[in-house]
């Protein structure tokens, strides 16, 4: 269900025919499933567990964060620092290992150079929604959207934008062919992060096509 999250802006500073602003929200649903095999059985996906193991052997510290397979539950560990000194992390930092900060739990479940490092991968179905507000429609042009990215699950620019305005595929390239919504990065890219585009012009009706 849409969230009603709205802002007029003053002219000033911007196009004089664009008064509006508008807030989407790419919101957290769940947090991406680690693929990777699992030993004891035939599945692939992984949730964390919610816990960090920190090793300390002398001055040397291992940290591993904690994942379950979501078909057997056999736990494993994700690498996250291996044989390092006590002091390459600051006290801050070592604390939130040791007392399984979930914040802390997030950010390493959602680490692509982490995954990448570890050797696998993380999918993103089912974990985002599109939250806007009642500014949405195409037919409230001109506009400005901003779309605000709360985890940086990579989501294709114009499965935002059909989700979020209503419209077709083919409705919408050929409003960005035209130039009606004018995008900063191609509408066939993946976004993670912040991005803003302009809606400078209503969809076409059929009598006027």
């Amino acid at each position: 269900m849409n969230s009603s999250r709205h802002v007029r802006v003053p002219a000033a500073g911007r196009a004089a025919d664009i008064d509006r602003q508008a807030l989407w929200v790419v919101s957290e649903r769940a947090l991406p499933a680690i693929v990777r095999s699992c030993v004891s059985c035939r599945s692939t996906r992984h949730r964390p567990t919610g816990k960090i193991r920190v090793n300390a052997n002398h001055k040397l510290l291992d940290v591993w964060l904690l994942i379950c397979c979501v078909l057997c539950g056999r736990t494993s560990k994700v690498p996250v620092h291996e044989r390092v000194t006590v002091r390459t992390l600051d006290n801050e930092r070592l604390l939130m290992f040791e007392n399984n900060d979930p914040a802390v739990v997030r950010q390493l479940a959602m680490d692509a150079t982490l995954a990448h490092r570890a050797g696998h991968q993380l999918d993103w179905t089912g974990t985002w929604r599109l939250d806007t507000d009642d500014l949405q429609r195409a037919d409230a042009a001109p506009l400005e959207v901003i779309v605000r990215f709360e985890l940086p699950a990579p989501v294709r620019v114009g499965k935002l934008l059909t989700a979020g305005l209503g419209l077709s595929r083919s409705a919408l390239r050929g409003m960005v062919d035209s130039g009606r919504i004018r995008l900063p990065l191609p509408v066939t890219a993946r976004a993670r992060e912040d991005f803003r585009f302009l809606v400078v012009a209503a969809p076409m009706s059929a009598g006027r096509a």
